[in-house]
């Protein structure tokens, strides 16, 4: 399966109060608006009158206090120099994320760049003269409900991928399963999850690359592996916090993350449906993919605290990384989580629960929202082609590791 162009989204009807108002200042026979009225839209305009002091604050999880994404339009302003004042970015849920930290934006919501922005005195400023009279600003390259649609479409095209509903979630969203493989008993169940927190627009990104490079009947690492394992993936657990512009939480304000030793269908369903499936299945090897506001590195987080954690886990989590290194210099094992002492670690969380349920090799990767200090890039910054390029890489550690498992079944 190829990789894509983004898509865009068409507009979606108001969810907020505030945001059915349009913004306006009358600038020499010019009219500069700011809109949200869009897939993910996000933020609050408290003052247009004055463009080089745009007064805007983050809006909050549509039912939590998170709040640290954003996205929105700026129209009218073409060749203004413009800053705009994030006041409450002190408020945020990781203030800490706005250091060293540039906003992206975009004239076509398809080539997306990092534009001057720097944090002081608790507001995020963001300095810039657009080129066009209509520009969109974001946290992070979105990935839009159509994307992800066409995403699973373009999975089915390729014949090898058989699209599954385990229910709905708690807006009345999809929430599909992509089995990939011959689903022999004697197949390793490898299951891989994405974008439990909405913002974290990478995680899908990164999909993306690892379902277009499984799906490639000319790959050898692919085809090597689906002799073996069957997958089962998740690209998107939280439909509706993305369509809703959330940082963190679904629709009811759940942290997906936070629920996985008691979901409910009525508070988490997202994490209630794919559990059932995942107990149904058996899980030999785990990924959940991640985004981390604050750490400007790619790392992974293991099950060092859980109580079931072996000396076997250690050992495959070792070949994990070292082949993930080899695989992609993007990757680093230095920078990252503090590692959870013994029979510590929160079992609420995803990586935790399924390690130490099913007593196997379980991953948390997190990617930045910044840029990676490994290998940084001042233009883009890390974005969606390189969390695409990393979903590619990481099937070569996968193999490793199934490999590995496959001759101790033998």
């Amino acid at each position: 399966m190829p990789s894509r162009t983004q898509k865009q989204p068409a507009p979606k009807p108001a969810q907020f109060a505030y945001n059915t108002h349009a913004y306006f200042r009358q600038q020499r026979h010019r009219i500069m608006k700011i809109s949200t009225q869009f897939d993910a839209g996000s933020i609050i305009v408290r003052d247009l009158a004055n463009p080089e002091h745009i007064r805007l604050a983050l809006r909050p999880d549509n039912a939590s206090h998170f709040k640290q994404w954003f996205y929105f339009r700026l129209q009218g302003a073409a060749y203004t120099p413009c800053r705009m004042h994030i006041e409450d970015a002190h408020e945020s849920a990781y203030p800490e994320g706005w250091d060293n930290y540039q906003a992206v934006a975009s004239y076509d919501r398809q080539n997306w760049f990092r534009v001057p922005t720097h944090y002081e005195n608790g507001e995020l400023v963001i300095t810039h003269t657009p080129l066009s009279n209509s520009i969109y600003y974001a946290y992070f390259e979105p990935y839009s409900h159509e994307q992800h649609l066409n995403l699973l479409g373009e999975a089915q095209g390729s014949g090898l991928c058989q699209i599954d509903d385990l229910g709905s979630t708690v807006q009345g969203r999809d929430i599909n399963l992509l089995t990939i493989g011959n689903q022999v008993d004697s197949d390793l169940k490898i299951w891989v999850i994405a974008r439990q927190h909405p913002g974290e627009t990478m995680a899908e990104w990164f999909m993306e690359g690892f379902l277009s490079r499984l799906l490639d009947h000319q790959d050898p690492t692919a085809r090597k592996l689906l002799d073996k394992a069957t997958f089962y993936i998740v690209p998107n657990m939280n439909l509706d916090g993305a369509a809703l512009g959330n940082l963190r939480t679904n629709a009811a304000g759940a942290n997906l993350n936070r629920e996985w030793l008691s979901p409910t269908p009525e508070h988490s369903p997202e994490v209630y449906f794919v559990r059932e499936k995942m107990h149904e299945t058996g899980v030999d090897i785990f990924l959940d993919i991640h985004g981390d506001e604050s750490i400007p590195y790619i790392f992974v987080a293991g099950t060092e605290g859980v109580p079931h954690y072996s000396e076997r886990t250690a050992q495959l989590e070792t070949q994990f990384k070292a082949a993930l290194q080899a695989a992609s210099p993007d990757f680093q094992d230095t920078h990252g989580y503090v590692k959870d002492a013994p029979g510590q670690a929160d079992l609420s969380l995803a990586t935790n629960y399924v390690g130490n349920t099913f007593r196997c090799l379980a991953y948390t990767l997190e990617m930045p929202f910044k840029d990676n200090d490994n290998l940084p890039d001042d233009d883009f910054g890390w974005n969606g082609q390189r969390s695409l390029r990393l979903g590619e890489s990481i099937l070569s550690a996968v193999l490793a590791v199934a490999e590995e498992l496959h001759h101790e079944s033998e």
